[in-house]
C-alpha cells in the first residue's frame, strides 16, 4: 500500500532486454532522465544532473516494450520507485534505483508515433464466460468500430453525422 508511484520521462539508453521466465515475459532497459533549466546568465536552457533508472516491465508490458522501443527513443513510464542499496566487496556502496512499470509509452511531446493494438491470443468457444442477461446490453454490446471511415465518403452519410457512442469495457 505506502508504495511510491513515479512517472518520469527521459530517452532509452539502452536496448530492451527480453526473458521469457516461468513467470511469464520480462523486459528491462535503461532510462536516461536528465532535468532541463533555464540559465538567465546564458539566456539559453542547459541541461541539469541526469538519473539513470532500470525499467522493468512484465507480462503483456514487456512483450510490447520488446516490440516497440528503442534506443534514444523519448519515453514516458509510469510505475512503483524501488531504491536498492548494498555493500559489495571490495567497492564503495552500491544503489540503484529500478521502476517497476505499470505503463510505458512514447513521448508525443518530442515526436509521433504509431499505435497498434495487441492482437488477443484466442479463446476456445467453451472457455468463454456466459454472458450476463442482467446487465444492460451495452456492458455486453460487442467493441464498436473504430475505422475511420474512408475521405470519399458521402457528406450526407448518417454514420458520420451522429456516430455510435463510445463503450469503454
Amino acid at each position: 500500500m505506502n508504495e511510491t508511484v513515479v512517472c518520469v520521462v527521459g530517452n532509452v539508453a539502452t536496448r530492451p532486454v527480453y526473458r521469457e521466465l516461468s513467470a511469464g515475459p520480462s523486459a528491462r532497459f535503461r532510462l536516461a532522465v536528465t532535468s532541463r533549466y533555464w540559465d538567465r546568465e546564458k539566456s539559453a536552457w542547459t541541461d541539469g544532473h541526469t538519473n539513470f533508472f532500470t525499467v522493468w516491465a512484465n507480462r503483456q508490458l514487456a512483450v510490447n516494450v520488446a516490440a516497440s522501443v528503442e534506443v534514444g527513443q523519448p519515453v514516458v513510464v509510469q510505475g512503483r520507485l524501488k531504491v536498492r542499496s548494498e555493500v559489495r566487496e571490495g567497492q564503495q556502496n552500491w544503489a540503484s534505483a529500478d521502476i517497476d512499470a505499470v505503463a510505458i509509452g512514447h513521448d508525443l511531446a518530442r515526436g509521433t508515433a504509431l499505435f497498434r493494438r495487441a492482437a488477443r491470443p484466442e479463446v476456445p468457444a467453451a472457455a468463454r464466460p456466459e454472458p450476463n442477461w442482467e446487465t444492460p446490453s451495452a456492458a455486453v454490446s460487442p467493441e464498436p468500430s473504430w475505422e475511420t471511415p474512408p475521405a470519399d465518403a458521402p457528406a450526407g452519410d448518417p454514420a458520420q453525422q451522429h456516430p455510435e457512442p463510445a463503450v469503454v469495457t
